[in-house]
């Protein structure tokens, strides 16, 4: 799989990373190079590769990654007072590896 960061990284345990939430099929943790004050980064334990190429796998399996997204949202808006879900297809996808960003905040830097 070419590009794909958290298959090759994150999964691998070539990265370390810091967990907020964990299931049998889905990972959510800091983003390792955060770009808002609060990045959490949901993602398929299984290699999925977009949100409009699911590889193969069920729409369950998104349905599962989706319910952590809502319960990560959920947490960030009732401590911050907002949060943003993005995940981004095509050339806008740099991890080819379905993914959604859940974030709050001004974008550091």
């Amino acid at each position: 799989m070419d590009n794909d960061f958290y298959c090759d990284q994150a999964l691998s345990g070539k990265t370390s990373i810091k967990v907020v939430y964990e299931t049998d099929d889905v990972l959510a943790f800091y983003h390792t190079r955060p770009f808002w004050p609060v990045h959490i980064v949901v993602i398929p334990k299984q290699h999925i590769p977009s949100l409009i190429d699911l590889g193969g796998h069920s729409i369950d399996l998104v349905h599962k990654v989706l319910d952590v997204v809502r319960i990560i949202a959920k947490d960030v808006s009732d401590e911050h007072g907002a949060a943003r879900v993005v995940s981004n297809i095509g050339e806008y996808q740099d991890s080819k590896h379905l993914h959604f960003h859940v974030n709050f905040g001004d974008p550091l830097g």
